[in-house]
């Protein structure tokens, strides 16, 4: 070891490895240094960033050219910087051994959750810099992550949501008879581990028999200098039995579970996460009948109280109006959110592309969704988890992000 070396140079933070962080709380650690020997310092400086970033290319031809456009944007959430050794013209020396320089940040009150996409991610990172005279600068970066709350305990994410659809079949130019598709489910918001249960009805008037299904989809949204990027992916699906020529079919609450799914993203200017409930019907010889019912997947589940009663009322009238009697005698908790948020489902955030704020040397570290303190205790779900009526297992679901 050369005299006036560093042994080792490293950042801590207070929080547990797994550990999230929301808008308005403080990010404290500390920088850890090992000098193995009388250490010349000028500065040392600890520097806290975070924002989203998309990037994508398109590719269209000019006469017998080929041109390619290069999409990309950017928006700063968070940019903090703290002084640990302040750079006052003197030098510094620190005696060899190991030294602690303790941080605390305070996060802004409103941010935007971590997120990893194919043409984009929202990122937060925090970087220590060492200043020391004639030797180039030694840093050491650590990527945190953020979930901001959404409370799915609001009016517009408990309102039940419904739609019909109707389509005349045809079939070499001739029509086959009216296939019509109603669907309901008991409100907007859900949390990753709980059951949707769907509502549906499908009337097939034509000649030939029609497969109903439905799938939750989510729809990443990239936008850049007006243009948007759209990548769309089936993160649960079910399929019914075939309905018969002249038949009438009745879901009576098929049950969906909502995997490990990151939360919705709606307020970022740059891209943004959505989901649906697509419920269609295939129609042989025809287009198949599509139903979209909004979805919003939030982090924090329906309180034991309060809006509670609301989400009951509603469920119940739609026991009545598809004369289903009453609520379920035993309806079972929904799952921890860091149950059903693994590592294993979010290991791509260590293997994107896409470095923070186009900065090459930003590595993603830890879970991409980790436990946090509101999905702690969860109330009973407002429906039987258990399937009264499940997909034959020979019947494969195909596409729905069409």
């Amino acid at each position: 070891m050369r005299p006036g070396g560093v042994r080792s140079f490293a950042l801590e933070l207070a929080r547990d490895p797994g550990g999230a962080y929301r808008g308005g709380e403080r990010l404290c650690g500390r920088v850890l240094l090992e000098a193995a020997s009388p250490l010349r310092v000028t500065a040392l400086e600890v520097a806290a960033r975070g924002g989203a970033v998309t990037h994508w290319l398109e590719g269209r031809s000019v006469g017998v050219n080929a041109v390619s456009s290069d999409y990309a944007a950017a928006e700063i959430y968070l940019r903090r910087r703290q002084l640990l050794l302040r750079d006052t013209g003197e030098i510094t020396t620190l005696p060899p051994g190991r030294h602690e320089f303790p941080f605390s940040f305070q996060l802004p009150p409103t941010l935007v959750t971590s997120f990893e996409g194919k043409h984009g991610s929202v990122r937060y990172c925090i970087k220590a810099t060492l200043h020391r005279p004639w030797v180039p600068a030694r840093r050491a970066r650590k990527v945190f992550t953020v979930i901001e709350p959404v409370d799915i305990n609001t009016p517009a994410l408990l309102a039940p949501q419904a739609g019909a659809r109707e389509k005349i079949a045809r079939s070499w130019y001739s029509n086959r008879g009216l296939v019509s598709l109603s669907a309901k489910i008991d409100r907007k918001g859900y949390t990753p581990g709980e059951v949707i249960p769907v509502f549906a009805e499908i009337d097939n008037g034509s000649t030939r028999p029609v497969l109903p299904r439905a799938a939750v989809v989510q729809t990443q949204t990239f936008m850049a200098r007006g243009a948007r990027k759209q990548k769309r992916a089936v993160v649960a699906s079910l399929s019914g039995e075939p309905v018969g020529p002249g038949r009438r079919a009745l879901w009576q609450g098929r049950a969906l579970r909502i995997p490990p799914v990151g939360p919705s993203i709606l307020h970022c200017r740059v891209l943004h996460v959505d989901y649906t409930l697509k419920v269609c019907v295939d129609i042989p010889g025809s287009s198949k009948l599509l139903l979209e019912l909004p979805l919003v997947i939030g982090t924090i589940p329906l309180h034991p109280f309060g809006s509670r009663s609301s989400s009951v009322g509603s469920h119940a009238s739609f026991l009545l109006d598809w004369g289903l009697g009453v609520l379920p005698e035993r309806p079972e908790a929904p799952p921890e959110y860091s149950d059903v948020v693994a590592d294993e489902e979010v290991a791509a955030v260590e293997q994107s592309p896409f470095r923070l704020l186009q900065d090459p040397d930003v590595g993603a570290e830890g879970p991409f969704f980790a436990y946090i303190q509101e999905f702690r205790y969860r109330p009973p779900p407002l429906y039987s988890e258990e399937d009264p009526n499940p997909p034959s297992e020979a019947m494969r679901p195909r596409c729905m992000t069409c």
